[in-house]
This record gives C-alpha cells, structure tokens and sequence, in this order.
C-alpha cells in the first residue's frame, strides 16, 4: 500500500433532520432559541408509558424534488429517503458540485443503529394478513445498511466508496472518524459522513420502554402536562432518554481541496479516539470510555487544557449522564469545573445512529457563531456541584476546540476533537 498523504481534514458543510426541523437551518434556529422539539407520539400508536418522542416536525419525502410516490411505496424503510435529503442538503450547504473530477472521490458512510426496522415490519404484516407475495421485493434493499449512502450517490452522482460504519450510538462519530482517515491517507478527497435513523416505530418504543432506558411520563412528572421537558440530561430528575428520529451529515474535505474549488473551512477535524468496553451491552466501562476520550486529545496533539468546550453524550438516564462527568472528571481533574457542558439531546432526544454527527454539526455552526448550545429543562443536580452544564439558554463565548463525546449499546466509543478555523 502507498504511504499515507497526512492530510489535513476540514468539514465544509452538513445537513441535518431532527425534531426541530426537516433541515439543519430550522433545527439550528429552534437550538438556539433553547426550544425542545419533543411531543406525544404521532406517528403510531403506542400503550406505553414511553409515549413522548421526537418527530421531525415538517418531514414529507414528497416535498422532495427527487421523490415520487412510488418511490415513497417501494422505499419504504424511512431512513433511505431521509438520507437522500439530508446528504443532498449538506452537499448543497458545502458548496461542492459533483462532476466527473470529484465524482470518484467523493465517498458516504452513513451509519445506523436500526436500519430498515420499519420496512421489515411492513413485511412481516403483509405476510401475516396479505399472504406471501405480498412481501416486497425490495425488502431486501431496504435492510441493507448500505442502501440510504448508495441511493444517495444515484442521485448526486458520486462513485467513491460508500458503506454504513455500524457504532449503534457512535455511528456517525465513526463515519467521521474513518472519513477523516480516508481524507488523510489519500483514498478520497470528499466524504460525507454522518448517521441516520428512524425509530419511531412501536416495536423500538416498547423496547426501550421496557429495558428501562426511556422516560416513562406519569402524571405528576413535568413532561406529562409540558412534553417539552422529557429530556432533561444532568437534571435531578432525569428518568431516562427521549426517543427521537433522525440523522445529520458532514462534508469532510482534504485541504488542498478548499483552494481548488473555492470551498469554506467551517472546522478542522484533528483528533479521533474510539475504543470497545468488553464490559457489558448497555453499562458503560469507565476505564474505556476515559481511554477514547484521551486517545482523540492525544491524537489532536493537544492537551486537556486546550479544551474549551464538550458536546456531551448526555442521554438523560441516571446512570450514563454520572457515569459520562465521572470519566470526564478523571480526564480534565480540577480543569473541567471551567469548561462548559452541554447536551444537545435536551432538545432534539436521543436520535441513536444520528445523534453524533447531528451534534457535531451544531457545535461547529455555534463555535462559528460564538455560541454555545445549552442543555435546556435542566434543575441542578448536587452530584455535578461545580459542573458547567451551560443550564437552559445559549451562551455567547468563543472557543477553539471542543470534544464531542459519543457511547453505543454494546460498548462502543468515539470521541472526535474539533478546530475552528
């Protein structure tokens, strides 16, 4: 193999559905604002306790120019076509044009946590009530992980590498960890990378309700007369994740690339941590999770101290938000009483396989903007006593570079550091 071009790395723009909005730009003014886009379910019907989620709000797929209904007929695993206009947003965001030059060197990693659950379950009905070949021929397609990056290349045009890095939570930090990677090593000059899923489907709610890791809203909880409330991460009374559908991506480009086609920096991508627990499928390994986040400073060449802000996992469960400040605190000691915390999952709920790159694309807009995104619905809990959790409304301050922490079902951890430029 050909020794790698350790090239530099930049996003130049991202995409993004969450329940603030069918698009980055409508997300990102509802964040600021310090709104929570969370709701009783709509979208199915539920018996659960479990029942506020978040919806992407405005999301048609036939308000797409490249959707038909057939299209929406046949692909009918929703993340495909979620996909498909986020990746063409966040190409459009960037300023790229895919051409012949750029084409080939343009590669999607679009990661997952379900995948096509929704399609499979489709089937399963119409096996069950409609017999046989009622069964789609294009469930298949719609299960494969791959699918939502390679109908996104049919229709922007690009033929480099596409493939679907499987994080559970940590996949879209993963996709840029290893699109970075193929930047800097010379396998691609582009890559869009990110994660999306669609999980609000009752199967998924009944089981996380059931494993306990989602809020169950009883009455006498704040969130059963104002929904808004039920993600609430460093909270006192934080009872467990919200549910939330999903996805972001990042346009990732070499450096050299920015001049060649008159592209804007919006951030350096310069150190990537990521480690496996080897511990338990839900529990976090402390001694893990603190050696992923000390591999991305380390391989930032920088130190702890340069760290001026952190996009914390922070789901709202008890146990993952005191364990996630507990390694935190054994990285940064006394330094991290003055770096600000946020949890952007307090407005848009825990998105799974999307949750990463969606935050990472509203760190690196506020780091632009001088802002800091809050962790809104929050009441101080005495166990972060000192803990900067930047409490219901966004900071203006300016910052450098900021760690974006990201933890998955079965022990997987990424954690990225970003630059502003």
């Amino acid at each position: 193999m050909k020794a790698p071009l350790n090239r530099k790395v930049f996003v130049i723009g991202y995409g993004a559905a969450t329940a603030l909005g069918s698009t980055f730009q409508k997300t990102y003014a509802r964040a600021v604002k310090g709104e929570a886009g969370f709701r009783r379910v709509t979208k199915c019907e539920v018996n659960s306790l479990s029942n506020v989620v978040g919806e992407i709000p405005d999301w048609d797929p036939l308000a797409n120019d490249f959707v038909n209904r057939r299209e929406v007929y046949n692909w009918n695993a929703a993340f495909v076509l979620l996909t498909m206009a986020i990746t063409k947003e966040a190409l459009t965001h960037s300023g790229l044009e895919i051409d012949r030059d750029t084409g080939p060197r343009t590669a999607c990693l679009i990661g997952s946590a379900l995948n096509g659950a929704d399609a499979f379950r489709i089937a399963t009905d119409n096996l069950l009530n409609r017999g046989p070949f009622k069964v789609s021929p294009y469930l298949l397609p719609n299960l494969c992980a791959n699918l939502p990056s390679g109908k996104a290349g049919m229709m922007l045009g690009f033929t480099g590498p596409v493939f679907s890095p499987q994080g559970a939570c940590a996949s879209g930090n993963h996709a840029i960890g290893i699109g970075a990677r193929m930047i800097r090593d010379g396998d691609c000059d582009f890559v869009l990378a990110g994660g999306v899923d669609t999980c609000i489907i009752p199967e998924i709610i009944y089981g996380f309700a059931n494993m306990n890791a989602t809020l169950k809203v009883v009455e006498g909880d704040r969130a059963f007369t104002d929904p808004t409330q039920a993600s609430r991460p460093f909270s006192i009374d934080r009872k467990g994740m919200v549910l939330a559908e999903g996805g972001g991506v990042l346009v990732l480009a070499a450096e050299e690339m920015l001049s060649i086609y008159g592209l804007t920096p919006r951030a350096e991508v310069i150190g990537v941590g990521w480690t496996s627990d080897a511990h338990h499928f839900t529990l976090p390994n402390p001694e893990t999770v603190i050696r992923a986040i000390r591999q991305a400073i380390d391989d930032a060449d920088i130190q702890s101290s340069d760290i001026q802000y952190i996009n914390a996992h922070g789901t709202s469960t008890p146990k993952g938000d005191l364990t996630e400040i507990e390694c935190l605190r054994t990285v940064f000691g006394d330094l991290l009483e003055k770096i600000p915390i946020s949890s952007n999952k307090s407005q848009i709920g825990h998105t799974l396989g999307g949750s990463a790159a969606i935050e990472a694309a509203l760190s690196i807009e506020s780091m632009q903007n001088g802002l800091i995104l809050p962790t809104v619905n929050h009441i101080p809990d005495p166990q972060f006593d000192g803990i900067d959790v930047v409490p219901n409304a966004t900071r203006r301050q300016m910052y450098e570079f900021f760690l974006s922490d990201a933890f998955g079902f079965g022990g997987t951890n990424c954690c990225i550091v970003f630059k502003g430029v």
